[in-house]
């Protein structure tokens, strides 16, 4: 964990890429990469991450389920991003309650769809971003996407391990979404470069061979250690093993 980033930041790193894409916050994608670039948060760009809908909703929920009094402490932020022990420490009850309250999911999904997804909170399912994907995001239709395999695999946090840097880009090993019998899988590692878009010099300018990354929408967001790494994947096909119940 890169112990000097604060969470806001870090947040920050992880909203950027479906930002940019104007798939959720606010229209202020400029704003929140200049801050980013600086490393530097403060009240306004707190103010601004409150308007991702989704995101910090849960955040909050995270936060207040597990006695901290920051919706953006870096635990929080990790929690719900990668993964971690937080996760574990929230009542079902309290997970079902803020899906109906806090997400509104029943209202955006109706009944019938809403008691799919509810269920799966009682098998497991909990407030990481990867379950909203596979098992809520999908079904909401908000956008004129098709929810094809290659398009969940943007909206989801994957990591790859770095094979090369190359300037402004970088090629990472990686493991794809993929269906096979029409269901979700991880496939087998594949050669994928990206653009570094974030240009803050302490980690993202500085990537190595070896080096593992986390991605969102395309973007390499952040270093992670091997056990931030075993945590995102092990909440990722948690939540694909349960979206595959009602695919």
């Amino acid at each position: 964990m890169n112990g000097f980033m604060d969470g806001v930041i870090r947040c920050s790193r992880y909203a950027f890429g479906p930002n940019r894409l104007h798939y959720c916050g606010p229209d202020a994608n400029r704003e929140i990469l200049s801050y980013i670039n600086e490393s530097e948060s403060d009240p306004g760009l707190r103010q601004l991450l409150r308007e991702f809908e989704t995101m910090f909703p849960y955040l909050r929920h995270i936060a207040d389920a597990t006695g901290i009094a920051d919706p953006f402490d870096e635990r929080v932020v990790e929690a719900y991003w990668l993964g971690n022990e937080l996760l574990e420490m929230i009542d079902t009850r309290a997970f079902y309650r803020h899906l109906v309250e806090g997400q509104r999911i029943k209202d955006k999904l109706g009944v019938k769809t809403f008691n799919l997804v509810a269920e799966k909170v009682g098998q497991g399912a909990v407030p990481h971003h990867s379950f909203h994907v596979f098992d809520i995001w999908k079904r909401s239709g908000h956008t004129n996407h098709e929810h094809t395999p290659e398009f969940m695999d943007e909206c989801r946090v994957g990591w790859g391990t770095v094979l090369a840097t190359d300037g402004p880009t970088i090629s990472v090993s990686t493991e794809p979404l993929i269906m096979v019998h029409g269901k979700y899988v991880l496939g087998n590692p594949i050669e994928r470069k990206l653009a570094r878009r974030l240009e803050a010099e302490y980690d993202i300018e500085q990537i190595k061979p070896g080096d593992v990354v986390s991605i969102h929408w395309g973007v390499p967001c952040e270093v992670i250690n091997k056990h931030q790494a075993d945590m995102l994947k092990k909440y990722t096909l948690r939540h694909i093993h349960l979206a595959n119940q009602t695919v």
